[in-house]
């Protein structure tokens, strides 16, 4: 194709060649440049002298006249100007004018007779053109003529061209016509040097400038033809562009000349437009002659150049479709192959219905970039076609691409077509198996569901059987549905896992059918089975048996009827037996359903969340970032992505690529899902803080519900709800896991992860409880100090509370006594808060309520009643000096058992605690810690005593802290082991409602360092007499064992009454 095309442009730019040859050969020709090699701007100093011009006139033959003017310093002019100047004059009238010959008139009437001879002389001695006539103006000066006249006729044959000597300008009218005369000579001709100058200059420039842009054009038409054309896209184009501007930039000086010629010859009708009675000289009428000559021979280089040009172009274009045509050939080649390979991939028909329907809608978006690649081959394909009309070259690389191109084309839409049609096989198949699979979980679901106390009736037989029997009426289809029809009819997409599946789906068939059938022929037995009415029967006389009978029954010894007995037994355990295992197996494989229910409904609702998960972080949040949503988005909204969000996103990336795909793999063993549960219960406790977050969320929801921005969004993803249903999927999906749980549990009893599955579901609990009891936390206000220091938040819960005071000796009970105070109670680590719930407010999350704060109690000081007098839902709560008595009342004796556990544990815990680092120090420490150390054993000899005991010196609490015994928890109307001998009566011990020492109804673990003798100061709270003596005798008693024993004894009489 390139040597067609060089060829081709050797052929078009000879031609141009020759055109623009011959337009500037004929250029040089319009302008005499033959004859003179001067242009006017070379000798314009001279000219512009005015010694001599060409006026344009005539003689009577056509001679142009050569003017030379009365001029002084004429012998000073050098001879070289003279003849530069005399020759570019006769240069310039026509060849057919300047073939007459010249006429001279030299005007000397101002002059010297030695003047004229010397101008003479010169003409005489020098003239490039025919002269045919001198005709000279004489001195006028009377003295000059004379002598003029006389010097004329003695050097007349010195002058070797014919001179006529005029006297006046009359005489010279004899000779020249008026009207071909200047009016110097007293002639009508209108005559100004400058103009002609100018004339001649522009007209000689525009000459100049047609020829040069001939000769330009010469150049660049070879420059064009000699270029190779390139293969590659960027530089094919990049060329085109080049001479395209190269080519416009000698368009537009072209049309600067031609500009250039049609205002010389407007500059050359000056005189005409300006007077148009007159009209133009010869001189000027051949100007405007050769004026349009050149103009002629610019559109000739023009029209040359375009003809050129048309054939370079289109060579140019050519190549550049070719190479774009190679550039989109490959590009093209490679989308199909890409497009191939993607359709290889597509390998796989699916092992389930969804993954087979995923694989459709994947199929689906291949096919539409494929149809994209396939219109794009189909256009290339006719854009080939049309290259290969235009070019004409021979040359058949686009047709090989072309066909090329159609191949790959049709390949590829019939393996679209084969890979679509194997995939709908396959959902057919897998609907197919679907509904086979299904048909046989209703089956065993039916099963399981009837009710089998029911069916030992012979109506409620025959109900079980008619409904048995309309369910085996509608699988039909699934049964007439043979194994070796699907091996015939699937045989090109059946695979080992897809074969495998069949072979399970007909064996599950087969199983159900079986259990169907065995559940039939009991019903039928059941249906069959008849009352017989009891009829009385006589019994058979003996004398009615024979002999024989009687003697063989007589003859059977013990051991034989024993055989017979057992015999009898055996068969019938064997039977109960062989309907028991029966029973169980159908029970187990019930649940086993049951199971894959429950995990089938886990996976989808998973599935789901995830994918709406999804749809909220790109359709809202990531709207959020878009430049173009910005303006629909209000100020209070922006910057508050995670406000709004919480960490949704971190969930998101959670559940879709961790946590759904480990449940994806205990689908096949659904009783072991708690394992997973288990392995990623850390993580799960990311909804801790979008939970807290949440109000958070919804306060700034509500605020900007109505915005333009949310309502775009939920058009675009065309969602039915509002963004707030969505973020309140994760609180739904945390809640909905031990709901599953719960099922699973249900179905999984005695299974092998029913231990994980029930401590899935304590953990998934656990971090509802913790979710719940934080949201209350973070309602708290008016606390001062860092919640965060009190410890891990345990319990809360609200209760009715009483609180006592004690002021010196008397008790002081408030107002509130008789109406107990609502106070909710925050059980910490290390302390217990007291605060009073506001009234709710707002809607929503809104409505949280919030609680104020009012008390707060250091664990380390603080001991318990486990039973208050008067109700059994009461505790108490007093502090080791018991100044303050609170006297809680829980709403059941459930809450309050756990409530009393959780502080009992607690204090223990600190007691153990305390012990330990006390029996860490060496004995010689004991004495310098005095106060800590004495309230420790004080509180130990509570818990064995339950009175007060003396104050005892260092060395003796030191000797104690060595034998210190387990604590031990008893009712609060029990106390320590005491002797049984010192038991006193009821009425001479007062139950207390409040009591002094340790029990498993009364525990603490702090003292105040004020009542050194004493664990808690109740003989100072009471002005009792009778608490009184009972202070007294405590006093009297030597040993603390004492009081333990006579509390002891009327504790057993109490109970004893009781």
């Amino acid at each position: 194709m390139a040597m067609i095309w060089m060829q081709t442009e050797k052929v078009a730019v000879q031609e141009l060649q020759c055109r623009l040859s011959n337009v500037a050969y004929s250029i040089d020709e319009i302008m005499q440049k033959e004859s003179s090699f001067f242009f006017a701007a070379d000798i314009l100093t001279e000219l512009k002298q005015q010694f001599a011009f060409l006026s344009g006139g005539r003689g009577q033959d056509g001679s142009p006249i050569i003017i030379l003017p009365e001029f002084p310093s004429f012998c000073e002019i050098g001879d070289q100007e003279f003849r530069n100047v005399l020759t570019y004059l006769t240069s310039i009238p026509s060849l057919s004018a300047a073939g007459v010959g010249f006429i001279v008139v030299i005007d000397r009437r101002r002059d010297r007779w030695t003047c004229l001879k010397g101008t003479l002389l010169r003409i005489s001695g020098w003239f490039p053109g025919n002269l045919r006539l001198v005709l000279v103006l004489r001195p006028s000066a009377i003295l000059q003529r004379m002598l003029s006249d006389v010097f004329f006729k003695l050097h007349r044959d010195d002058f070797k061209v014919p001179v006529i000597m005029l006297s006046s300008v009359t005489d010279l009218h004899s000779y020249i016509e008026r009207s071909q005369l200047t009016q110097e000579l007293g002639g009508s001709q209108y005559y100004c040097h400058k103009t002609w100058i100018s004339h001649r200059t522009d007209l000689e420039s525009f000459a100049a400038s047609v020829k040069r842009m001939a000769q330009r054009l010469q150049v660049f038409g070879r420059e064009l033809a000699e270029t190779e054309l390139p293969n590659n896209l960027q530089i094919a184009s990049s060329l085109l562009n080049t001479h395209t501007s190269k080519k416009e930039s000698l368009k537009e000086e072209m049309a600067g000349a031609l500009s250039q010629g049609r205002n010389l010859l407007e500059n050359i009708r000056e005189p005409v437009r300006r007077d148009p009675e007159g009209s133009l000289n010869p001189d000027q009428l051949e100007n405007l002659a050769t004026v349009h000559r050149l103009l002629s021979q610019l559109n000739e280089s023009s029209s040359a150049f375009d003809d050129f040009w048309f054939q370079h172009q289109n060579k140019l274009e050519l190549s550049l479709k070719l190479c774009q045509f190679a550039y989109n050939f490959q590009q093209v080649q490679t989308d199909l192959k890409q497009a191939t390979d993607t359709l290889n991939a597509f390998s796989d028909v699916g092992i389930s219905s969804t993954q087979t329907e995923h694989l459709l809608e994947e199929l689906t978006n291949h096919e539409e970039k494929a149809c994209d690649v396939l219109d794009r081959v189909r256009s290339l394909v006719a854009e080939g076609q049309g290259l290969i009309d235009s070019s004409q070259n021979g040359d058949d690389s686009v047709a090989i691409n072309c066909s090329e191109l159609q191949k790959a084309r049709e390949k590829l839409t019939q393996e679209l077509k084969d890979k679509r049609t194997m995939l709908t096989q396959a959902m057919e198949l897998h609907r197919r198996l679907d509904m086979v699979c299904k048909w046989c979980d209703d089956g065993m679901y039916m099963l399981a569901s009837q009710p089998l106390d029911k069916c030992q009736s012979q109506e409620g037989a025959e109900l079980a059987l008619s409904e048995l029997e309309c369910y085996l009426e509608t699988a039909n289809e699934k049964q007439q549905w043979d194994i070796s029809a699907v091996w015939l009819e699937y045989e090109g997409i059946l695979k080992n896992e897809l074969k495998e599946q069949v072979k399970h789906a007909f064996e599950k068939k087969a199983s159900i059918q079986e259990m169907f059938e065995r559940r039939r022929v009991s019903l039928k037995k059941l249906a069959a089975k008849q009352t017989r009415p009891v009829q009385p029967v006589a019994p058979r006389p003996e004398s009615l048996s024979s002999p024989a009978h009687r003697d063989h029954e007589n003859s059977l010894t013990s051991e034989d009827l024993d055989r017979r007995v057992s015999c009898k037994q055996v068969r019938s355990d064997q039977v109960d037996r062989s309907s028991h295992s029966a029973s169980v197996s159908e029970e187990e494989e019930t649940l086993a359903v049951l199971r894959r229910h429950v995990m089938n409904e886990l996976l989808e609702t998973e599935r789901a969340y995830v994918e709406e998960l999804m749809c909220v972080l790109q359709g809202y949040a990531e709207e959020m970032d878009n430049p173009y949503m910005a303006p629909l988005i209000p100020a209070a909204l922006q910057n508050k992505k995670d406000v709004l969000f919480g960490n949704m996103q971190e969930i998101y990336n959670f559940h879709q690529r961790v946590f759904l795909k480990e449940l994806e793999n205990y689908t096949d063993c659904p009783e072991l899902v708690g394992c997973c549960f288990l392995d990623w219960m850390r993580e799960l406790q990311i909804y801790e803080k979008y939970c807290h977050n949440k109000p958070r969320s919804e306060s700034l929801w509500r605020q900007c519900s109505d915005c333009a921005f949310f309502q775009e969004c939920q058009k675009k993803l065309e969602h039915k709800l509002g963004l707030d249903s969505y973020l309140l999927k994760p609180v739904q999906r945390i809640t909905k896991y031990q709901l599953l749980l719960k099922e699973m549990i249900k179905y999984s009893k005695g299974c092998e992860g029913s231990v994980e599955l029930q401590a899935a579901l304590s953990s998934i609990l656990g971090i509802l409880k913790a979710v719940n009891d934080s949201m209350h936390l973070i309602a708290i206000t008016g606390y001062e100090g860092n919640l965060g220091d009190l410890g891990r938040l345990l319990m809360q819960g609200s209760f009715s509370v009483w609180a006592e005071h004690k002021r010196g000796h008397v008790k002081v009970m408030e107002l509130a006594r008789f109406k107990p105070m609502q106070r909710h109670l925050f059980l910490h680590e290390k302390a217990l808060l007291f605060c009073k719930r506001r009234e709710e407010s707002g809607e929503g999350y809104e409505k949280a309520p919030s609680y104020s704060f009012k008390q707060e109690l250091s664990m380390s000081a603080i001991g318990i009643t486990e039973h208050a007098k008067g109700d059994s839902k009461k505790f108490e709560i007093w502090s080791s000096s018991r100044d303050e008595v609170y006297t809680v009342q829980a709403m059941s004796e459930e809450v309050k058992t756990i409530w009393v556990t959780e502080i009992r544990k607690l204090l223990t815990g600190q007691l153990e605690a305390c012990k330990e680092a006390r029996q860490q120090r060496p004995p010689d420490q004991f004495t310098s810690d005095t106060s800590s150390t004495n309230r420790l054993v004080r509180n130990d000899s509570n818990l064995r005593s339950g009175g007060v005991e003396k104050q005892k010196t260092e060395e003796e609490r030191g000797k104690e802290l060595e034998n210190i015994p387990e604590p031990r928890m008893t009712e609060r109307t029990k106390g320590s082991s005491c002797s049984s001998e010192t038991k006193p009566k009821r009425q001479d011990i007062r139950s207390d409602p409040t009591p002094l020492g340790w029990s498993k109804g009364s525990l603490s673990l702090d003292a105040s360092m004020e009542h050194d003798g004493y664990f808690s100061a109740e003989e100072q709270m009471t002005s009792d007499p009778e608490e009184e003596r009972e202070e007294k005798l405590c006093e009297d008693e030597p040993q603390s064992m004492r009081i333990a024993e006579e509390i002891q004894g009327s504790e057993e009489t109490e109970n004893s009454e009781k």
